[in-house]
């Protein structure tokens, strides 16, 4: 089934995110997020957004890394050195066993009621899951309760200014695209701080060869002469701890673990 046909893409005629219901948007199924990485254009994103990640989380020796929403294809690298790696993919998007060789280190979980414990995560990274999520408040109030005091969040997410979210053949032309200010205040309405920006994808998102092997000069070039119109934002944000508890439901229910087989596990519907 196509992207577009799972999730509402977006018009250009949204106001802003601030003004967005919970329940608009649908999770890409995890299918069409696997067959994308595993196409030319999808292992170029994955090497250019990856080197954004890795750049801003340069050392993770012992510490606890977990990736939420559709992460993995960014999660390989801190495999090793991490004390801990767990991929927690949404229950609305699906599931695929990661990493292929060794024990498995996904998890199937409802996006509001994640299963970890509070303040145990030294990194979190949300890739595939702010633009699409049901439960947006929800899903920030449980990634403000694992996330550590010391903690770091790193979000990548449609920049509203780029061609990627007008363009619905990848995953980043779905669901509710940002300005850098509307996520910045999401951000802080659910007591993150933001700390840092980065922008990624400036080539146009299109599987044309001579394309995908110019990637990185498009990345330098756009960084130089049109750097308001990447693809994605990449913002680091830090957990407000002096603050009461993010808005939410004060009752929360148990986490449910799911255990992944060796396939892929679909999108459940209710």
């Amino acid at each position: 089934m196509s992207l577009a046909r799972k999730v509402r893409r977006y018009d250009g005629t949204d106001p802003g995110a601030a003004t967005r219901s919970d329940h608009e948007l649908m999770h890409i199924d995890v299918v069409d997020l696997r067959e994308f990485y595993a196409r030319p254009l999808g292992a170029v994103v994955r090497r250019l957004i990856a080197a954004r990640v890795r750049a801003r989380w340069s050392n993770v020796a012992g510490l606890n890394v977990f990736g939420l929403g559709y992460a993995s294809p960014y999660l390989a690298v801190f495999r090793g050195e991490a004390a801990r790696v767990g991929a927690i993919m949404p229950a609305a998007q699906g599931v695929v066993a990661w990493p292929a060789d060794g024990k498995r280190q996904t998890v199937l979980a409802q996006e509001d009621d994640l299963p970890l414990p509070d303040s145990c995560a030294d990194r979190l990274l949300v890739v595939h899951s702010l633009e699409n999520s049901e439960h947006l408040r929800r899903m920030l109030r449980e990634a403000w309760r694992v996330l550590a005091p010391q903690g770091r969040m790193l979000l990548v997410v449609p920049n509203r200014r780029g061609i990627w979210a007008r363009i619905d053949t990848t995953p980043f032309g779905h669901g509710l695209p940002y300005s850098r200010g509307q996520l910045a205040r999401r951000l802080r309405d659910s007591l993150f701080t933001p700390v840092d920006w980065a922008h990624a994808l400036y080539m146009p998102p299109f599987n044309w060869p001579i394309l995908l092997r110019s990637a990185v000069a498009w990345e330098r070039l756009g960084a130089i002469l049109w750097p308001a119109f990447s693809g994605v934002l990449i913002v680091e944000a830090t957990k407000q701890i002096y603050a009461a508890t993010p808005e939410g439901d004060t009752e929360r229910v148990r986490a449910r673990l799911h255990p992944v087989p060796s396939g892929t596990v679909t999108q459940r519907r209710s």
